[in-house]
């Protein structure tokens, strides 16, 4: 089987295994918080805001840039690649886009971006489930194929891990 055979396989079966209408309305408004990297840019914020100790004052404020980073970056990456949102016979997607464009997962580029920035100040687990959660809600919801998470989440990893410290 082809890549892009698996990746369409995958996709639907995303799109149509466990699919009870509550499970879709947690993903939907779940997956809506990721938008333009809003819940992790909050979140960097909000602890640079509470944080006492200068040090990580300077930690959550570095994740901000990096989350903005990525941000950037997969737009930049989008606009390169320009593959379009994933279209399945019969199954619309269930959430709106921002664009028309797929590769790569922004959702996922800013979650890993994040939760590898953040995790000197925050429990790595929750940050780590919680972007997770983020990547395989997209294709869930059938705006993004496997492969858009996947090349998201390194993307998103590769932007924090080298960012200068």
């Amino acid at each position: 089987m082809s890549p892009a055979a698996l990746d369409r396989k995958l996709l639907l079966l995303a799109r149509t295994w466990g699919h009870a209408p509550w499970a879709e309305t947690v993903a939907r408004v779940y997956s809506r918080t990721g938008e333009h990297a809003a819940i992790w840019l909050g979140l960097g914020l909000a602890g640079a805001a509470q944080s006492r100790d200068p040090e990580r004052r300077r930690i959550w404020l570095r994740g901000v840039g990096i989350v903005a980073a990525s941000y950037g970056a997969n737009y930049a990456v989008k606009l390169l690649v320009r593959r379009p949102r994933p279209e399945l016979k019969r199954l619309p997607p269930l959430t709106p886009t921002v664009s028309r464009l797929s590769f790569p997962s922004a959702h996922a580029t800013t979650s890993f971006a994040a939760a590898r920035a953040y995790s000197p100040v925050a429990p790595p687990t929750a940050l780590y489930t919680a972007a997770v959660l983020f990547g395989l809600s997209r294709p869930y919801l059938g705006v993004h194929y496997p492969s858009d998470v996947l090349a998201g989440t390194l993307l998103g990893t590769a932007i924090a891990e080298s960012w200068p410290r």
